[in-house]
């Protein structure tokens, strides 16, 4: 392992790749669960979907990519006026996740492309 890549990677990006891979596996199965099923047949799928662009958008940001830190935004705004959308908004669907674009974005001169 390189120690001079990981020494380059701020502190604040490990944690929330660290925080957000590790939330990717209890995700995986809400995909199959009777509580996303209720939510509309169209749910599950969006939902593993939602891991798929996770998966990716923490690898980038891992890799210390700016396309990660896009692709995690992008998807946060889709989410948040999805969720609008729905009447299903609340605070907290904006508060850790608007945390991890933050910091992602206050990053981003430390990515490269």
């Amino acid at each position: 392992m390189d120690t001079k890549k990981l020494a380059s990677r701020p502190i604040s990006i490990t944690i929330i790749c660290i925080l957000g891979f590790l939330g990717i596996l209890p995700s995986v199965f809400l995909v199959f669960s009777e509580a996303a099923k209720s939510i509309g047949s169209w749910y599950p799928p969006y939902l593993g979907l939602s891991i798929v662009f996770g998966l990716i958008s923490f690898t980038g940001m891992w890799l210390m990519k700016k396309w990660g830190a896009y692709l995690y935004s992008g998807f946060f705004l889709l989410n948040q006026i999805l969720m609008i959308y729905m009447g299903v908004w609340n605070i907290f669907a904006l508060v850790l996740p608007g945390v991890v674009v933050g910091v992602a974005l206050y990053n981003l001169k430390k990515m490269s492309d």
